[in-house]
């Protein structure tokens, strides 16, 4: 179909780790398989928090297990104390839209849903429902919007404060498992199958719902073969970002859902970009890339260097930020693509890449794929360096998940969710 989405499933991988197992699954798997697989998933047992030492594997930085200091690092470089640890119903995938603070309560993607209190880690409300699996916790516009857990074909709004329900809105009968990707100040992104006469779908389509009044503003339908599941989307002015792993990044105008232009990503692309402006940045295999959101032209290309592939990037406050498979950590101007720093603390220490990034004052946090050298690392956002390591040393394989509301950094490992000072 012309001005659609381009398919095309021929990946093979790289210098790159795969995805995660977990993530695969999510991106892969419908909401039955999910579901039966979140169903067969052993929880973790509640064990005393411990700091793993960021040096363990091979590096001689001190053990953690010191009071935060309040700036973001604990005395002497240790980690800092989790200032409360709760067991949570969590059902994650690894991706970085299943851990959310917002409100004054943080809420970690799962059945029931609950959310805790940010001080205390006490709950103050929760969702029988939950959260539907492989679906994005979406904040926007003061609200979490949510994929309907009674698969109704609705999505709905909640006060993060509260939990109560503030909006909702349906596509139709003729679609099912609508889920939000994206929200701006006017309207919330969906993608749902297309169900054919016999119930099957082949299609899917994408869609804007007025955030205000739950009307559809407009919706396309997306080429045979595109997916529904695993979208990573952005939004940003008049465009909609969005890619998957049929390796195309695509941008759409927000106003008439018509598409602007779509490019072709890597085979060790996995479907992460970030946005900064009027630009799209891409890692595409060694090279990092901005396009500009208007036309696709690239603004401006960066090489890693010793054939290093870019891993997952962030834009925070103004800056850059990505690793490379080499270990080595950049600091990007993202209007210019020029190098603000470059450090090899990772590997010096070594810990693994970080794959998810929030910033809080001077310090960014990264949270990692896997568990015995890694956890959320704090590095100084300034130069790069590695401040402290934390891992609550249950050895449960899931990917470690960030968020932050300013004052604490929540660190999600399977069901053990952690609130660290900053």
């Amino acid at each position: 179909m012309a001005g659609q989405d381009n398919t095309s499933d021929d990946r093979t991988p790289g210098a790159f780790p795969p995805p995660s197992r977990r993530r695969v699954l999510r991106l892969a798997g419908g909401g039955l398989a999910l579901a039966a697989l979140s169903a067969g998933t052993v929880g973790c047992e509640e064990d005393a928090v411990e700091v793993e030492e960021p040096g363990s594997a091979g590096g001689d930085a001190p053990k953690g297990g010191g009071e935060g200091s309040g700036d973001g690092g604990g005395e002497k470089g240790q980690a800092p104390k989790p200032l409360w640890t709760k067991p949570t119903s969590a059902e994650t995938y690894g991706d970085n839209d299943e851990l959310v603070a917002a409100g004054g309560v943080v809420i970690a993607s799962g059945s029931p849903l609950a959310a805790l209190d940010a001080a205390t880690g006490e709950q103050k409300w929760s969702l029988p429902g939950g959260a539907v699996p492989g679906a994005p916790l979406l904040l926007g516009k003061d609200t979490l919007y949510l994929a309907s857990s009674d698969y109704d074909g609705s999505v709905i709004g909640y006060a993060p404060a509260s939990g109560k329900e503030t909006w909702r809105s349906r596509l139709g009968k003729e679609y099912r498992q609508p889920q939000p990707i994206a929200v701006d100040e006017e309207q919330v992104y969906v993608v749902a199958e297309i169900l054919e006469k016999d119930g099957s779908s082949k299609t899917n389509v994408i869609a804007a719902l007025n955030n205000t009044t739950g009307r559809i503003a407009w919706k396309e339908q997306r080429d045979v073969g595109t997916e529904q599941n695993g979208i990573h989307a952005a939004v940003r002015g008049r465009h909609l970002v969005y890619t998957d792993f049929k390796k195309n990044l695509t941008v759409r105008d927000t106003a008439s859902g018509g598409q602007v232009w779509t490019h072709k990503t890597t085979k060790t692309n996995y479907g992460f970009f970030t946005v900064h402006q009027d630009l799209v940045i891409v890692p595409q295999g060694n090279v990092l890339q901005a396009f500009n959101l208007a036309d696709g032209k690239e603004k401006w290309s960066l090489e890693a260097s010793d054939g290093a592939l870019f891993r997952e990037p962030a834009v925070l406050e103004d800056v850059l930020y990505v690793a490379d498979s080499a270990r080595t950590m950049w600091a990007v101007d993202p209007r210019t693509g020029k190098q603000l720093w470059k450090s090899g603390a990772l590997a010096d220490a070594g810990l693994q890449v970080p794959r998810q990034y929030v910033k809080a004052g001077d310090t960014l946090y990264g949270a990692t794929d896997l568990d015995k050298q890694g956890g959320i690392i704090a590095i100084d956002a300034r130069t790069g360096a590695v401040r402290w390591t934390f891992n609550d040393k249950t050895g449960d394989y899931h990917a470690w998940l960030v968020a932050t509301d300013g004052k604490h950094v929540f660190a999600l490992h399977g069901k053990k969710l952690h609130a660290l000072p900053v």
